[in-house]
């Protein structure tokens, strides 16, 4: 299914939303799908990668392409970078999900344990095993999974999964308006580990800080 949601088809956003969310409920799904996925991230301690991302709107025209750089490392760190066209960064200290955009001089901080929701990502990287509660997952084959939103008001509806033996090679964010946004990872690096600099956030000076942890 991801590589008909790549390829860019003419069907309204809308209508592949609804077919991905079909095609991840006929996917073989049962409780044990969730520990084979978390088992399955839980080998690669971390990784780094350069990513390239197409957003699809909800009346399926490509809105956006982007590129940054994308580093997990368990438990719960994340280094989120797009550069263009416009420069974000979101970094996980394993304890405050901080997001900073340089356009609008803000800064928004939020604990990570009620930051998943919104940013499912974070499952990659290692979060407590009540986290994954929250979420149905769907396995199609020992590399592609889907992972769905049980709360019918979450904002992320579903993260489908594409590994390359035990690597992260492509995923699909589906969102609640029916925005899809795709992301192809390149250069994949699991070792040496991401250095842990990178997981940490210095509030910039001059901007305003939205703190809702």
């Amino acid at each position: 299914m991801i590589k008909k949601l790549v390829n860019k088809t003419l069907m309204p956003a809308s209508m592949l939303a609804l077919s991905f969310i079909a095609s991840a409920n006929l996917a073989h799904a049962n409780p044990q799908n969730s520990l084979e996925l978390q088992a399955k991230l839980a080998k690669v301690a971390g990784f780094k990668a350069s990513f390239k991302q197409d957003v699809i709107d909800a009346d399926g025209n490509k809105i956006q392409e982007s590129s940054g750089n994308l580093a997990v490392k368990r438990p719960n760190f994340i280094h989120w970078q797009t550069f263009a066209p416009d420069e974000t960064l979101v970094v996980s200290d394993g304890e405050t999900l901080w997001f900073y955009n340089p356009f609008v001089e803000q800064v928004s901080a939020f604990r990570v344990d009620n930051a998943v929701a919104n940013t499912p990502i974070l499952l990659l990287s290692g979060l407590n095993k009540q986290a994954w509660q929250d979420y149905t997952v769907n396995k199609a084959s020992d590399s592609d999974y889907t992972i769905v939103a049980k709360q019918q008001d979450a904002q992320v509806k579903s993260l489908h999964l594409l590994f390359d033996g035990d690597s992260i090679e492509k995923f699909t964010v589906l969102d609640a308006t029916g925005q899809l946004s795709h992301f192809d990872l390149d250069d994949v690096t699991t070792s040496p580990l991401p250095d842990a600099s990178l997981f940490q956030f210095t509030l910039p000076d001059g901007v305003d800080l939205d703190d809702q942890r």
